[in-house]
């Protein structure tokens, strides 16, 4: 199937057609069209032309479409989740997961339209304010850069396309270019569910080129980026004054202490590892473990890992697919290998057929292995011996990332210390890294990004806050 790019309210492009693979199969699945700098300079322009219209679209007008997009997602759902099967290679299962959770995106965006609000301000607190009356209001930034990643080719999209329009902005979409044909089907929905010419621009391109063109555009309002700590650090360095979101990854970690269900735990933990192949910013990676309870633990997870059913991602039974590129096989193939060079042993796993890795789980790693200091973005896990609750915390918070890290306690004095204790956008208790709800706030401290998603606060960092200031009569 044949996809464009959408400028202005209009289907075209004149770049160069790109086919995108069934990562499972290598078959074709679709070929989409690519930007020229043209392309991308008349995606900037609509957008800007759209800023006033949208600015002043009536909250309940901006409700209505985001709760129509939500409808057609509702009832696309299948092929959608089809579409991210075979473009991504997320399991099936998974894939409607994501489906359902981008209406629900829709959905909360929708209400969070109405409730955007200011406040009135007490200028007369000061001497200087006397005679004075005054209050704040949000006010949309305008054009809006969104650059979304390929682990989640409708739902990150949606974190970024729905409370840019519910807050009333326009925006110019990048998906990744090995997944974008989930956005250009949500596109098409935002279409039929009434979004005005220019609000939404599809371009699909590399970041190198489009990409690049895209950040440094000065016509451009706000950056708001899914992706590796790298491009972040360069967004930064190259965006100029604007504002920007950044969610940029984690090496997720997993407290147990010894009071914790094991066998619910090491279930949990095996789904949070290995789901997508573990290509997903909050998948777990760091296990730790006190002795009284690491073996038993860790004989658990490994027959909770090779439970897992292994194959093409469009098979209803499996849990785990390909990767997203052979490159990234490599990748994590390498960092194994270098890992059992200096010590560590897989459990289980360490082996690949094509596009898939299997479930790997490692032990005796060292923190100054990749596999344990880097983000492995893949099918690998390692379990982790502490000597107690204190220094399982104390591991875990050891890192230049800190996104979400989840802690298994039942125990309320535990759970206390670790919120305390550790330094992260999120802390989960008696649950992976993995979870998150659309609505909560969802970001990291440190390396792991600026700012937070989740509709509400998303369209927060979407708004600029205008103060008004207005003399009485004396």
């Amino acid at each position: 199937m044949e996809y464009k790019l959408l400028i202005d309210g209009q289907w075209g492009g004149s770049g160069t057609p790109l086919e995108v693979k069934n990562k499972y199969s290598g078959e074709t699945v679709g070929v989409i069209q690519t930007a020229t700098k043209e392309d991308l300079n008349k995606a900037i322009d609509a957008a800007e032309r759209a800023e006033d219209s949208m600015a002043e679209m009536p909250a309940h007008k901006r409700a209505d479409i985001l709760m129509r997009t939500a409808a057609l997602i509702r009832e696309r759902a299948d092929d959608l989740a089809k579409t991210i099967a075979a473009e991504a290679g997320k399991a099936l299962k998974f894939a409607r997961a994501e489906v359902d959770r981008a209406q629900s995106t829709f959905t909360i965006a929708a209400e969070e339209a109405k409730r955007l609000h200011g406040e009135t301000f007490p200028l007369d607190a000061v001497p200087s304010g006397e005679g004075y009356f005054g209050f704040w209001t949000r006010r949309p930034v305008g054009v809006i850069a969104a650059i979304s990643p390929f682990n989640f080719p409708l739902n990150l999209v949606a974190h970024k396309v729905a409370p840019a329009l519910a807050a009333g902005n326009t925006l110019v979409l990048k998906p990744a270019t090995t997944t974008p044909l989930a956005a250009a089907k949500l596109c098409q929905i935002l279409q039929e569910a009434g979004v005005p010419a220019g609000a939404i621009n599809l371009v699909v391109g590399g970041g190198s080129t489009v990409g690049e063109w895209l950040i440094t555009d000065p016509r451009v309002d706000k950056i708001t980026f899914t992706g590796s700590p790298e491009v972040g650090r360069h967004i930064l360095g190259v965006a100029g004054i604007k504002k920007v979101t950044l969610e940029l990854g984690n090496t997720s970690p997993v407290v147990v202490a010894p009071d914790a269900d094991l066998d619910f735990v090491a279930k949990r933990c095996a789904v949070g590892a290995f789901y997508n192949s573990g290509q997903v910013c909050i998948s777990v990676q760091r296990i730790y473990s006190e002795k009284k309870v690491y073996e038993p633990f860790s004989e658990k997870f490994v027959k909770a890992t090779e439970a897992l059913i292994v194959g093409d991602p469009l098979d209803e039974r499996v849990d785990v697919g390909p990767m997203i590129d052979s490159k990234e096989v490599d990748r994590i193939e390498e960092w194994v290998n270098e890992a059992q060079g200096s010590g560590a042993k897989a459990l289980t796993g360490g082996k690949r057929e094509g596009a898939v890795y299997y479930p790997t789980v490692l032990a005796n790693v060292e923190a100054d292995m990749k596999v344990v200091a880097e983000e492995t973005f893949g099918p690998v896990a390692s379990v982790i011996q502490s000597d107690d609750f204190e220094s399982a915390l104390k591991q875990a918070n050891d890192s230049k990332f800190g996104l979400q890290v989840g802690v298994f306690t039942n125990d309320v004095n535990r759970v206390f210390k670790a919120v305390k204790r550790l330094n992260f956008g999120g802390v989960i208790i008696n649950d992976t890294p993995n979870f998150r709800a659309d609505h909560m706030p969802y970001g990291g401290n440190r390396q792991s990004g600026l700012g937070r998603e989740g509709v509400k606060f998303a369209m927060e960092d979407m708004t600029n806050i205008q103060m008004v200031a207005i003399r009485l009569d004396s």
